[in-house]
């Protein structure tokens, strides 16, 4: 080692005495939790809040005029002009099939801001300019029955979009909540402040469903997670929430760090979802209030909801490993009661639809708080927050002015209160109870129908599954694969604007319904692939598509 020598830092802090010793020896532990929380955090962007934000703002923007658009992969004249004949086609198909969904969708774009953005990011950015001129989508649907939507101009889809998790037994059994629901509540109507009687059997349901004590009412999932984060940080008296890589948990500052937040979340720890790291994190520390869990993340554990958007070059099929998750809750559910954190199941999206009893009752793990939404509201909108006494109380008895207010004057509403009521009665009917009897290997098997439908077409398409919410993946590189959900549309079947990272059925789909979806599916890849989309060669790879995109940026 010449005269290197071993550096031993306790041999230098004899030198320094008194409180500079002290002050170094201090430091020594959170130093050490400093970089063992940097260890925790997943390596790609959606792990570091910060860094994202940084490369978000600096993101150069581009796009491809008509002459780029169809062979930015590199591929050859041929089949750039097969595909631009096939986005024609497409074009003038949807123009003569959907004339009023199309003119209404243009009409309202100019007024309604949400409008504008999904249409501008339902595909990578790069492209969105040119395939918004060349091929126009229709936001507007009229009618609903059985497994369909049935846009302005009369077309039938079969409904993938779940309604983004709310539509879990059908269509019609949400609107039928909806009619009774407003019937029973129809003579108190919209009083507001006071309690409409079905708020006490709902309040019932729900303590038996979640196994907590007390509930709280809002109007969104998101208020709802608020709530609940608010809560655990009253009586923890600790700052910081972690939140897992990739997870959503509604739109609001402390659970959206990163890209889509103009501020930064400082008390937020973003760490790796099944991770031995997280849990040393989370024995560690002494400022984590409360952990979020959204089940749904076991689907695809450390990445960001997938979606069209952000399909650059491809992905695989995601893989649900239901032992692999229920063993990782454990493990995190017992390092929780160990360090005192309020445990945080999320269940907005996912609530109800693993399970009656939804994820605790699933995975056979309890949370100390539950947040439920979407599909509870019995086809309204709602939230709620479910725990213990010890959580859920918020004032201090010795300190009279120490409270943590929360309330809303929508919260409880009556035609909410009303359609949930109903809801919750026809979830413990028999009929409804049968709908969940081998929920997971009826799925499981239409998943693995549909895959070998695909192989056995050739096609570099596949679909992975968590019971009935599915996402799509390619099994080979593509700058392309945003392009399936018009191919699919033209199929008759209705994606949301994410498109095909997020297949969500309800549980009327019949077998028969099922395999027609299954044959529509495969004839979209078929058309899509005799169209030139999926041209490969053998310089094609996903390392050279992210350095041609690299050089893109680059202006080079």
């Amino acid at each position: 080692m010449g005269d290197r020598q071993f550096h031993d830092p306790m041999n230098e802090l004899t030198f320094l005495g008194g409180f500079g010793a002290a002050a170094v020896l201090a430091l020594m532990p959170a130093a050490q939790q400093r970089l063992a929380l940097s260890r925790a955090k997943h390596r790609s962007l959606a792990g570091h809040s910060k860094l994202s934000r940084r490369v978000a703002r600096r993101l150069p923007f581009y796009d491809f005029g008509r002459e780029r658009f169809f062979d930015s992969d590199g591929a050859p004249a041929a089949v750039a002009a097969q595909r631009e004949a096939g986005l024609a086609r497409l074009a003038a198909l949807f123009a003569q099939r959907f004339p009023k969904t199309l003119a209404m969708t243009e009409a309202a774009r100019e007024g309604i801001a949400d409008l504008q953005f999904t249409s501008r990011y339902r595909v990578p950015f790069q492209y969105s300019r040119v395939l918004r001129e060349s091929l126009k989508m229709g936001a507007f649907v009229q009618a609903s029955h059985g497994v369909q939507v049935t846009d302005l101009d009369g077309n039938d889809f079969y409904d993938l979009t779940g309604s983004y998790g709310v539509n879990l037994f059908g269509q019609d059994f949400y609107k039928s909540c909806i009619a009774e629901g407003s019937a029973r509540v129809h003579d108190l109507g919209p009083v507001l402040g006071s309690y409409h009687p079905a708020v006490l059997a709902n309040v019932r349901a729900l303590r038996a469903i979640s196994g907590k004590d007390e509930v709280s009412f809002h109007m969104s999932g998101t208020e709802a997670v608020m709530q609940a984060v608010r809560l655990a940080r009253y009586h923890t008296r600790r700052t910081h929430i972690v939140r897992f890589c990739g997870a959503y948990h509604g739109w609001w500052d402390d659970v959206q760090p990163g890209i889509g937040n103009p501020v930064a979340a400082e008390r937020t720890y973003t760490l790796r979802d099944m991770d031995e790291r997280t849990l040393r994190v989370l024995g560690s520390r002494r400022d984590i209030a409360c952990v979020l869990v959204n089940p749904l993340q076991a689907l695809h554990p450390n990445a960001n909801a997938p979606s069209d958007s952000a399909l650059i070059a491809g992905r695989a099929a995601p893989a649900f490993d239901r032992a692999a998750y229920t063993a990782w809750l454990q493990r995190l559910r017992a390092v929780c009661t160990a360090r005192g954190i309020v445990l945080i199941f999320d269940e907005v999206f996912l609530g109800f639809r693993l399970a009656p009893g939804g994820a605790q009752q699933y995975f056979g793990v309890q949370a100390d708080m539950v947040t439920y939404g979407k599909t509870l509201g019995g086809g309204l909108p709602v939230g709620v927050v479910c725990g213990p006494h010890r959580l859920m109380q918020r004032w201090r008895e010795d300190k009279p002015a120490d409270i943590c207010f929360a309330r809303g004057t929508f919260n409880a509403h009556p035609y909410v209160m009303g359609a949930m009521q109903v809801f919750l009665e026809r979830l413990a009917t028999p009929a409804v109870q049968k709908m969940y009897e081998n929920l997971d290997a009826t799925w499981e098997a239409r998943a693995a129908q549909l895959n070998q439908m695909l192989e056995g077409a050739s096609l570099p398409v596949r679909v992975g599954a968590m019971s009935t919410v599915w996402a799509v993946g390619f099994t080979q590189p593509s700058r392309y694969h945003w392009m399936l959900p018009y191919y699919l549309r033209e199929q008759g079947l209705a994606l949301s604007w994410v498109g095909t990272g997020r297949l969500i059925f309800s549980l009327n789909y019949g077998d028969a319904e099922f395999a027609e979806v299954a044959r529509r599916f495969v004839a979209g890849c078929q058309a899509m692939q005799a169209d030139g989309w999926w041209w490969q060669d053998a310089g094609l790879t996903k390392q050279s598509i992210q350095r041609r995109i690299l050089r893109e940026m680059l202006g080079r």
